[in-house]
């Protein structure tokens, strides 16, 4: 089983909309995923109401009992665990981190995001754990510069997965409606572009899975 964190200590940056639709794209792709939503504000837990599906299951866990979860599901033959946390420097973040194969630190382009995600970077490289950088809500095309600045900014930090994630209307409609946005609007440019996000997330973790047998 892989599993995959959403972490960063600046509210707003998406991580709810993007775990969602992440894992709908991860299910589509054949994968048995399940949600976990540490958050209190129970975002997804929500979402998965308005979905009315098992197929996504989602479920609230405490800090504490993380670890063991995720050795439930993993028994239980799921392939794909995203979790979701709340902003700032938290017991869920921190336990998020601890257990996930991957932590994703999603940051919008501007300087408050940047100036957070160094924050969130150096707690999880404290912990000595793998991350990525994703550009979240990034602005239209006509403000490329803001989209390359933020680039360079993290490529300086570490790993940027791509495709960037633009801020498009389609993303809000399908959360709202308890979708992923591959499903709300299957050929759109949203659809496409957490699509390549998901093939993306998929080759960094089996890179990293390969250097922890070679490692081994």
């Amino acid at each position: 089983m892989r599993t995959i964190a959403f972490v960063t200590q600046k509210g707003g940056s998406g991580k709810s909309t993007l775990a969602s639709s992440i894992a709908v794209a991860a299910a589509e792709a054949g994968e048995r995923v399940f949600i976990i939503d540490m958050d209190p504000q129970q975002s997804l837990v929500k979402w998965a109401k308005e979905r009315g599906k098992t197929d996504v299951a989602v479920e609230t866990v405490s800090p504490g009992k993380l670890k063991a979860v995720l050795a439930a599901l993993e028994k239980k033959g799921v392939t794909v665990a995203v979790i979701d946390t709340p902003a700032g420097e938290t017991p869920a973040g921190e336990a998020a981190v601890r257990l996930a194969d991957l932590t994703i630190i999603p940051a919008r382009p501007n300087a408050f995001d940047l100036w957070s995600s160094e924050a969130t970077r150096r707690l999880i490289r404290s912990l000595r754990r793998d991350y990525a950088f994703l550009l979240n809500q990034c602005p239209p095309a006509q403000q490329s510069a803001r989209i390359d600045e933020g680039v360079t900014a993290l490529e300086a930090m570490g790993g940027l997965l791509s495709p960037p994630v633009s801020a498009r209307v389609d993303y809000q409609e399908a959360t709202r409606l308890g979708l992923g946005v591959t499903e709300f609007a299957p050929t759109g440019t949203a659809a496409q572009e957490i699509r390549k996000l998901w093939s993306s997330l998929r080759r960094r973790m089996a890179r990293g899975a390969a250097g922890q047998r070679r490692a081994a």
